[in-house]
């Protein structure tokens, strides 16, 4: 007679849930770094890529840079 290991019935539930956080925590991530432009530059460098592949990319410290003069130059919309 077959035996029925019950920590498989308890781990398959629990690993789904621990799955299922996991996945939460990476869409809050994603949510919040794209929200406040940590990836601004990942995304100028893709757009670069496939928009203009012949075109040379700015250095990160360069795209920073004019970012940050063109949202001094026209604010907009933020907090600060």
């Amino acid at each position: 007679m077959a035996t029925i290991d019950r920590t498989d019935a308890v781990a398959t539930p629990l690993r789904a849930l621990l799955g299922a956080a996991a996945r939460v925590g990476r869409g809050i991530r994603w949510y919040v770094t794209t929200l406040m432009g940590d990836r601004a530059y990942d995304t100028y460098i893709a757009h670069l890529a496939r928009a203009h592949p012949d075109a040379q990319p700015m250095t990160e410290r360069q795209f920073w840079r004019q970012r940050m003069d063109d949202q001094d130059r026209n604010p907009g919309a933020r907090c600060c």
